[in-house]
């Protein structure tokens, strides 16, 4: 029987998901192009960013994803760690050339030193984002639904991604981005806003009834580590695997994609081209969920992961506009609908009274893996790409399709390994 979740629970997810996505978009997407026009990062300071930062959200969500299970509290780490989550990003203003060359050493250069002290701060903003959202509220979502009804809230949770690139491509359209004091302000209105959704949380979150872990500590840190666990929760750590190699395909062309869209196809007007593309993604999406609740994983996984793979081959053969905007759309789709049918089937097989625990097993196939391998991949790829040389002197790499070719060959690897699963689990129930 279907259980029906409350207005407030809604609301509750609606603007922690949002906010928490519009501010993963900033760092995922736009610190790397804050780090490209303001200190002229290369494609290995990007990649060594993204790294850097997958680490962080790993290591922080393995320990305070079981911190938060062993006080038997998830509102607190939810709240505190937004109103942190916006501080950190409010930092990020004081990143400013003039700033910084006054206060170094004349013998170091301060795009050098501005790329070095953004990685730092992302790393330090990623650990209190990741408190908040990866651990707590992830833990949160898991504890606060169940079978019959988390389809339909991984549904929405798994489209704000999506809702929060428009937004930010949207409210970004306001900036020209060339301007240092254009990212000051953006660092202030997202902080802003974080910290903001943050003190609401106190008033908005109820809290789940869960009981605090006895085990000591360091055991709840490793319990998603051990062979004990991954023997008795075989099928959880095949979608693990499986959700490995989806998020890297996802990455290699990630971290690049703003890039791609106004560097190589000079895309000047791409926020007003991806935006329909990325409206119609969400919708698709907050149904998707709902596909999964009936038709299963097998299904909808499926669909969704050629979607993908089709999107991919539009973007790989095709420049102009009506065509990149198809394959967008089609990426997009397969992008936030298979994050809605790992994310719910992950959630569905997580052991009751461990979510907190294996949020830090979560993050390392969602985050760790893919944010290691993948912008190491696309590094790879762009290893020999074209360069311009900026108005200041300095010369800036060009992304060009080879990051939709490897992606789409990590996504090929994915379906391959689908299908193997697929047969290995027919012929136990023939057996």
């Amino acid at each position: 029987m279907k259980r029906k979740l409350s207005p407030k629970f809604w609301l509750a997810l609606t603007i922690f998901s949002l906010i928490g996505q519009i501010a993963w978009v900033v760092e995922n997407m736009y610190l790397n192009v804050f780090m490209y026009k303001m200190f002229s990062a290369s494609a290995g300071d990007i990649s060594l960013m993204v790294a850097a930062s997958a680490v962080a959200a790993t290591l922080t969500t393995v320990f305070m994803g079981a911190l938060s299970d062993k006080v038997g509290k998830r509102k607190l780490f939810m709240c505190m760690g937004y109103i942190l989550w916006g501080v950190s990003i409010l930092s990020f203003a004081l990143l400013k050339k003039d700033l910084i060359a006054a206060v170094i050493p004349q013998t170091l250069s301060a795009a050098t030193v501005g790329v070095s002290l953004t990685i730092v701060l992302d790393c330090l903003m990623t650990f209190f984002g990741s408190t908040a959202n990866d651990a707590a509220f992830n833990a949160w979502l898991t504890d606060s639904t169940d079978p019959s009804n988390r389809g339909a809230a991984e549904g929405i949770n798994a489209m704000m991604p999506l809702v929060a690139i428009l937004a930010v491509f949207g409210g970004f359209m306001a900036f020209d981005l060339d301007k240092e004091g254009s990212w000051t302000a953006v660092f202030f209105i997202i902080g802003g806003v974080v910290l903001l959704v943050g003190v609401l949380g106190f008033f908005l979150i109820k809290e789940p009834k869960i009981a605090p872990v006895k085990e000591g500590y360091f055991k709840t840190v490793f319990y998603g580590f051990l062979p004990s666990t991954v023997k008795s929760n075989a099928s959880l750590y095949l979608s693990l695997c499986a959700f490995v190699l989806f998020n890297i395909s996802i990455q290699i062309f990630m971290p690049y994609l703003i890039l791609y869209y106004e560097v190589s196809l000079k895309m000047t007007d791409y926020v007003l081209i991806m935006a329909p593309a990325i409206i119609l993604a969400s919708v698709v999406t907050a149904l998707w969920g709902r596909v999964y609740d009936k038709k299963g994983f097998v299904f909808s996984s499926w669909i969704s992961l050629l979607w993908l793979m089709a999107g991919y081959i539009l973007l790989i053969f095709f420049k102009g506009t009506v065509l990149v905007f198809i394959g967008s759309l089609l990426m997009m789709c397969g992008y936030l609908a298979g994050m809605a049918v790992f994310g719910a089937r992950i959630r569905a097989l997580t052991p009751e009274g461990k979510s907190g625990m294996l949020q830090g097993v979560r993050i390392f196939a969602q985050v760790l893996l893919p944010g290691v391998i993948g912008p190491f991949i696309g590094k790879t790829v762009l290893k020999n790409a074209k360069t311009v040389i900026n108005n200041d002197g300095t010369s800036s790499f060009v992304p060009n399709e080879g990051i939709f070719i490897a992606a789409l060959v990590a996504a090929a690897v994915l379906a391959l390994f689908l299908l193997l699963i697929t047969v290995k689990r027919k012929e136990k129930k023939d057996a």
